[in-house]
């Protein structure tokens, strides 16, 4: 009884945070209209411009052309005269002809510079404005999510799919970066959901942790979201994106298949500061059951440093270490399980402090987490394994 109203409550509470978080997305929908409207005028002001400018250097070469031909024949009318007949008035003419075409050539000069500067700008705002016809499409599809959402609550939705922008030119994959990373180097701060395109992936959308520049993989916080999911979920995602969630398997692989990337998690306990852990891993692809390669590191044995090559875990697909036991249907969530007392990040999630078993991070811990975040980056020169307190 005591499970069935939990689940209602869970139910109830999916609902009232869709229902926030859809009037969240109409605000924030309208406002990325109104700021598209006025990115694609200025770009037709910059397109108009750019036309008024390639009008102005054909007319000062055609004026080039016509001094430098008059200069020409002077020239050819002074060599048939003797040095003696040269006139000081012809001199002068000559002399003001040459520096009226140098002159001339600044002006070509600094036109083309301004050409050039007009250039970059222009794609600066096409790709400002794909950014934001990214994030008006997944606002869309959130809020069509949120009217049909009527799952039940151990069937957890699937994430979003990129939804191509309708006025690219047939090029829907233009400048869209490769990872969250990319973006970082690009300058953007502002932590949120952004379309990305791996080089082996078709795009997909993703939350991007600007603070370090990171794609994050899963979080946790609420227990809104059941973790106890199959092999196809997994491998696909689930979950909501500005929530809780699962990247998926195949987008993970994605993201890490140049190899040797860092993984950086964020841990926190019930009444305890958030420990933060960065190591360098390898995921292999479909073929091994997504088997992860941790490279040891000082003080991280204790997470995940005996889960290296191992493969993925789910309740119907069974590849843990134990012959005897399904790691991922007795913990409530599929994982790298070495055994099925140690570190899962998926399990089940408790909403207070318990000496319940619910998400592990160290064996034998009884204690469950409140808070946990998953992330990946290309590698850096160095990694840190640090304690936010």
């Amino acid at each position: 009884m005591n499970d069935i109203v939990h689940k209602l409550n869970i139910v109830d509470h999916s609902f009232n945070r869709l229902t926030v978080l859809a009037s969240e997305i109409k605000e924030e929908e309208e406002e990325l209209k109104k700021t598209t409207v006025v990115l694609k005028a200025s770009n037709e002001e910059m397109k108009d411009l750019s036309v008024r400018l390639y009008s102005k250097v054909d007319t000062i070469l055609q004026e080039k052309s016509r001094l430098q031909n008059k200069v020409q024949g002077l020239e050819e009318r002074l060599s048939s005269m003797s040095q003696g007949l040269v006139t000081r008035e012809q001199v002068q003419e000559l002399n003001a002809l040459r520096n009226n075409i140098h002159s001339q050539e600044q002006s070509i000069t600094e036109l083309l510079k301004a050409m050039r500067e007009q250039s970059t700008q222009l794609n600066q705002q096409r790709s400002k404005i794909k950014r934001l016809e990214d994030k008006l499409a997944t606002s869309m599809q959130l809020q069509e999510t949120e009217k049909t959402f009527n799952l039940s609550n151990d069937e957890a939705p699937p994430l979003p799919s990129y939804r191509f922008s309708e006025n690219i030119n047939g090029s829907e994959f233009i400048n869209l970066p490769s990872d969250c990373n990319e973006l970082f180097q690009q300058g953007e701060r502002l932590s949120g959901v952004y379309a990305i395109k791996p080089d082996t992936s078709e795009p997909f959308m993703v939350f991007c942790d600007m603070t370090k520049g990171e794609t994050v993989i899963q979080r946790r916080t609420d227990g809104s979201i059941d973790f106890d999911q199959n092999w196809e979920k997994y491998e696909h995602g689930f979950g909501d994106l500005h929530g809780e969630f699962w990247l998926g398997l195949k987008r993970i692989y994605s993201l890490s298949v140049k190899g040797n990337s860092v993984l950086h998690i964020q841990l926190e306990e019930w009444k305890q500061s958030r420990q933060l852990f960065e190591h360098r891993f390898n995921l292999d692809g479909p073929q091994s059951d997504y088997t992860i390669q941790v490279l040891q590191a000082e003080d991280f044995s204790d997470l995940l440093g005996n889960h290296t090559d191992t493969r993925f875990s789910t309740k119907d697909r069974d590849n843990d270490h134990q012959p005897h036991h399904n790691c991922a249907k007795d913990t409530g969530g599929g994982w790298w399980f070495h055994a099925c007392g140690g570190t899962n990040l998926n399990g089940k999630y408790m909403k207070s402090r318990t000496r319940k078993k619910g998400i592990q991070w160290r064996a034998g811990k009884k204690s469950s987490l409140k808070f946990i975040q998953m992330s990946v980056r290309p590698p850096q020169l160095s990694f840190l394994i640090t304690d936010a307190s």
